[in-house]
């Protein structure tokens, strides 16, 4: 893709260049070349839910943050596009319109960040790429009572790719990434009350482009993404209380750029990623009180960079993507909804337009607003409302 030789390498991975993944293998073919009695098991051929326009963003981005307010408007934060390159602005969605508006920008534009609401209604938006090799130390907040920024504590290590959780404390916790050189194994906390960062117990080993839970425990859940030097399937668990990691069992098959959600059994379901080569239709669940992980009913479509999201019934939702084949690769609007009651997956229509790297977020009102993304040509401003 041209964006990768137009920004940073950090963005490149973010913006998921598809010739990385130039082979599907063997392990990642969708149901579809399964036998016809098999994948009647994995798949109901109804159509759940419905989709509409939602309105269009001032500016197209991908690698943006999007961040439920206690309003119940959807602030969104940075990215990047091919026409502004690293994006500084930020925009609000509101429900009760259906309308975009902008925001106050951030201080400095920024791509591959993360943002955490926080207990008192700011948002903390931490690390991410600033520039060619630049990864960012630095953390502002943002306050939707006055719409304005403000410089928070910075970072121990600048990172992009990394992953924020909320704890039940108030603090949160950042994980991994990259500082432009190496993937990361450290971790580092940060406290609202004292508006600080503080070192806690580094990982067992990297991970970039992985994903981080919150467990019901308390715990955090990382697992997958790019080791050092490869993929890999380990995962390991951060405990809040002692501040340490520890080893727990390893997903069935390593992957990258997949999705994890927490299911309303406190099971967490990762879906599709890819090895380094290919992408997969293939699903696992994580079971936290046997700290094992077992294969789940296999997705439609192969597909990564897509979005996950559980909706107010307990199912999952799953958008876009890309799926990369023998044959070459193709960008996805489709949409599809997971029963973990049945562990079967059925079709939720098609997003008007394909999209790798969009954001999902779901709203009071049980819809679902998917923002940004692009399909390898456009980086769309187009969002749009999934009804269950």
């Amino acid at each position: 893709m041209p964006i990768a030789r137009r920004f940073p390498w950090f963005v490149a991975v973010l913006l998921l260049s598809l010739t990385a993944c130039n082979a599907e293998p063997e392990d990642a073919a969708p149901p579809s070349t399964l036998p016809q009695d098999l994948r009647d098991d994995y798949y109901q051929p109804s159509i759940l839910g419905t989709w509409s326009f939602a309105g269009n963003m001032k500016a197209g981005r991908n690698g943006s943050t999007a961040t439920l307010l206690p309003s119940g408007k959807v602030l969104v934060v940075g990215g990047v596009n091919s026409t502004s390159g690293m994006l500084s602005s930020a925009e609000l969605y509101d429900p009760a319109t259906s309308s975009w508006s902008a925001a106050s920008p951030l201080p400095a534009p920024r791509a591959s960040h993360t943002a955490t609401l926080l207990a008192s209604g700011k948002v903390l938006v931490a690390g991410g790429g600033g520039g060619l090799n630049v990864m960012l130390s630095s953390a502002v907040l943002y306050d939707p009572a006055t719409n304005a920024w403000s410089a928070a504590g910075s970072l121990y290590t600048g990172r992009s790719g990394h992953s924020a959780t909320l704890l039940a404390s108030g603090k949160v916790l950042v994980a991994g990434g990259t500082d432009g050189t190496n993937r990361l194994s450290s971790a580092e906390l940060y406290d609202p009350a004292t508006d600080s960062w503080s070192a806690t117990g580094v990982m067992i080993s990297p991970h970039l482009n992985f994903t981080a839970v919150l467990l019901a425990s308390g715990k955090v859940l990382v697992a997958g993404g790019y080791g050092q030097p490869a993929v890999v399937s380990s995962a390991e668990l951060y405990d809040p209380a002692t501040g340490t990691w520890s080893s727990t069992g390893s997903m069935v098959r390593a992957r990258y750029n997949y999705s994890a959600t927490l299911l309303a059994s406190g099971k967490v379901l990762v879906t599709g990623g890819s090895p380094g080569t290919g992408t997969y239709s293939t699903t696992e669940l994580y079971d936290p009180a046997a700290g094992t992980w077992s294969a789940a009913a296999n997705m439609s479509a192969s597909r990564y960079a897509h979005s996950a999201i559980r909706l107010a019934s307990g199912k999952v939702l799953i958008t876009g993507g890309a799926s990369i084949g023998s044959t070459g690769s193709a960008y996805l609007a489709t949409a599809e909804v997971y029963d973990p009651i049945s562990n079967l997956w059925a079709s939720a229509g098609s997003m008007t337009w394909p999209r790798v790297g969009h954001t999902m977020t779901l709203l009071p009102s049980g819809k679902v607003l998917v923002e940004g993304g692009h399909d390898g040509k456009t980086y769309h401003t187009a969002t749009m409302l999934y009804t269950p």
